[in-house]
């Protein structure tokens, strides 16, 4: 038991401090603070999105109720009759204003925005992990976290790829897109055990600053 807490201390510990503040528990944390924050931010530039996607969902869903609407009946004279609106009428009014407030919002573009910084933060701060483990222990730990971080930095990169289709209207990109940050959630969830027994360790075995 002992030998096997000696390797795990050695794994966690400096490599031989010549890299001063940057194998310590300060530089260490900095990666799991800035990771929790950024899969509060995904789940807020899903969001976003979804918002967005119901500006052109109700848009559709309004243009398919107006082909049911019949037209208004006329006197033999061609007088309109004026008649209560029909139950069709009602929900067109309805999704009509609900689209406008959602124009308000400017999900369009704040999504974009989300997803640039999300991108552009999220590629840096799983690189810059990896390379505080290095500075830490002087190598890396293949495993669960690892490889999930891997896959997480790869479908941001591959969402980001589908923009430029979507942005032409193509619905299976958006779908592709939608479908590829759903399994980046769950896999962001899925890190957060590994994660804990990580800084567990780092508090175990590092010291401040």
């Amino acid at each position: 038991m002992s030998a096997k807490r000696n390797r795990m201390a050695l794994d966690a510990l400096a490599v031989g401090g010549e890299f001063g503040i940057l194998e310590g528990r300060s530089f260490a944390l900095i990666h799991p603070i800035v990771m929790g924050g950024l899969l509060f931010y995904t789940l807020w530039a899903g969001y976003l999105g979804w918002q967005w996607r119901r500006v052109r969902t109700t848009q559709n869903e309004i243009s398919e109720l107006k082909r049911q609407v019949k037209p208004t009946p006329v006197t033999p004279e061609g007088t309109p009759v004026e008649a209560a609106p029909s139950p069709v009428e009602l929900k067109i009014q309805q999704l009509t204003e609900e689209r406008k407030e959602l124009i308000k919002g400017s999900y369009r573009d704040r999504h974009f925005n989300a997803g640039s910084i999300l991108l552009g933060f999220g590629v840096f701060e799983a690189i810059g992990g990896g390379v505080n483990t290095w500075f830490r222990t002087g190598k890396l730990f293949p495993g669960p976290h690892l490889f999930a971080g891997a896959g997480i930095t790869v479908l941001w990169a591959a969402a980001a790829a589908l923009v430029p289709a979507m942005q032409k209207g193509n619905e299976t990109a958006r779908n592709l897109h939608i479908a590829l940050n759903a399994i980046n959630v769950a896999l962001f969830l899925w890190q957060i055990p590994t994660g804990i027994d990580i800084v567990f360790k780092v508090f175990e075995f590092t010291k401040w600053p």
